[in-house]
């Protein structure tokens, strides 16, 4: 594969200025972060105050890249850009992803540059699209710093969760965890799906006939090939198997995948966006509580991407 080379801060930007001199993407980074952290909204103090902290965090990384009134240190300013990029900074995604493309501060990776670039250009990023060229296409691979043994996501204690349950919903929880990697699916998110969904009881009956721990409605389960829905290992694989079907038709977007899981697909690609739903934007809150990652890496060779991605392609042509 090509691969790229460029000078300090010679590096484009999202507004085509070089990278040092670029302008933060204030509206995505206050749009993704009200949607990854608080699907029902978010108060305008809070706002700013959330934009505030990560692009004072972006100018202390780039400083460090560059050694601009500091110490130029790469191993730090990967960091720091890490840390962005898990508010859903598109300008960090696109610096970390350049950094590994180059091999600047940490080793050259072009599948973790595939997946930053994606994943920036997907909020907006004018250049990190034009970049992927030289990387490869999206593999759905992230570095160990976005990963979900991330410390933000050790606030789904299993430990703690299995302790005061009853024998049949330990085994359930000891289900889950070992089926979920089997399906690509990162087992804290399962667990987040399956808390909310049936609290682990592999009997449970909603009001609209979801059936079992994961609750599975008759179609979804026929559409999976789930033959007992009532048996914990049947219903738990055909949920996976939908959630991973959803994970790569929203492209790895948690939100859009939990709103999906809750009110359907069809739903979300109506109403392109989490549907307006009290109870489906509730949902979304509570899983989003349990599992704080707003992505999750997903198999692109699944399905073609919902069309609610392909509107905001168009759109930002």
């Amino acid at each position: 594969m090509e691969h790229m080379h460029v000078n300090g801060s010679g590096r484009g930007s999202s507004d085509g200025t070089p990278f040092r001199r670029s302008k933060i993407l204030w509206k995505v980074v206050i749009g993704f972060t009200c949607y990854g952290l608080s699907v029902g909204g978010c108060g305008a103090q809070s706002v700013a105050q959330g934009a505030f902290r990560i692009g004072s965090g972006l100018e202390v990384a780039r400083s460090y890249e560059f050694g601009e009134g500091v110490e130029k240190d790469l191993i730090k300013a990967a960091d720091l850009y890490c840390r962005a990029a898990r508010e859903g900074n598109a300008e960090a995604l696109y610096s970390l992803g350049w950094m590994y493309a180059n091999g600047r501060g940490v080793g050259r990776d072009d599948g973790y540059a595939s997946t930053l670039f994606s994943m920036a250009a997907f909020l907006g990023h004018e250049h990190a699209g034009k970049v992927t060229k030289f990387v490869g296409e999206y593999l759905g691979i992230v570095p160990e710093c976005l990963k979900a043994n991330d410390a933000a996501d050790q606030k789904f204690d299993v430990a703690q969760y299995m302790s005061g349950m009853s024998e049949p919903r330990r085994k359930v929880v000891e289900l889950v965890l070992d089926l979920a990697p089997k399906f690509e699916i990162d087992p804290k998110l399962a667990l987040a799906i399956v808390t909310v969904e049936s609290n682990f009881n592999s009997s449970a009956v909603s009001p609209k006939n979801a059936i079992g721990v994961m609750q599975l409605i008759p179609a979804t389960a026929e559409r999976f090939n789930v033959k007992n829905p009532f048996d914990a290992s049947d219903n738990v694989k055909g949920g996976l198997a939908y959630l991973r079907w959803l994970l790569a038709y929203f492209k790895g977007d948690v939100a859009l995948a939990a709103a999906g899981y809750n009110a359907g697909e069809g739903a979300v690609d109506r109403y392109r966006g989490i549907p307006p739903f009290r109870e489906t934007r509730g949902y979304v809150e509570k899983i989003q509580s349990l599992f704080t990652r707003s992505h999750h890496p997903y198999n692109p060779s699944l399905v073609a991407p919902s069309k609610v991605f392909v509107s905001i392609e168009l759109a930002g042509k």
